[in-house]
């Protein structure tokens, strides 16, 4: 992304996220109405994170920018809706289903190779962590701090997420940031 998202354009993108959730739940044909130009039309990385009553239904993203980004937020809001960790969305958790959009910076190297280095390069509740030992690759969104407050739960929790026990040779760490929007819940049942 290179113009930076106004308000105007994060209302649009969460709002279009929970337009496909609805057009998929419903069956419907999902219809919007989009500007001509602008930066939602560029490139760009994007996570669409579905909740019920502050319980994950979905998160499902992308790390790197593929796709223009308002297709690529589509594309992510229909995918969180079968996240295999959790059970499929349903029309019922329509009406208290909060969808949420996080905008991804492009990811930077950090510089640091052990753990201890990345847990002292981290600062809280503005990085996102992307931790790959080149076969497998794990992530966790800026917003995830709110649950896991210190460097070392994230840390840990991420290593956890990826499946591996220790801090394994090899293992790169990148940092990124975020933008977050939201279109909450309560919604007309459909």
């Amino acid at each position: 992304m290179t113009a930076p998202l106004s308000p105007m354009d994060g209302r649009l993108l969460a709002g279009l996220a929970a337009s496909a959730v609805r057009a998929r739940l419903s069956g419907e044909r999902l219809v919007a109405s989009l500007p001509p130009s602008g930066p939602i039309h560029a490139d760009g990385a994007s996570f669409v994170t579905l909740e019920l009553a502050g319980t994950l239904r979905g998160c499902v993203g992308t790390l790197e920018a593929v796709r223009p980004l308002h297709r690529d937020v589509v594309h992510n809001a229909v995918r969180a809706m079968q996240d295999p960790r959790v059970p499929p969305v349903t029309a019922a958790d329509w009406p208290g289903l909060d969808v949420k959009v996080s905008v991804l910076e492009r990811p930077a190297a950090l510089p640091a190779t052990t753990r201890e280095a990345v847990l002292a390069a981290l600062v809280p509740r503005v990085h996102g962590l992307i931790l790959t030992d080149g076969t497998t690759r794990a992530t966790f969104l800026p917003s995830v701090w709110s649950k896991l407050p210190s460097p070392e739960q994230f840390v840990a929790a991420l290593l956890r997420k990826g499946g591996w026990r220790d801090w394994p040779p090899g293992m790169r760490a990148l940092a990124y940031g975020s933008i977050e929007f939201e279109d909450r819940s309560p919604r007309p049942p459909l």
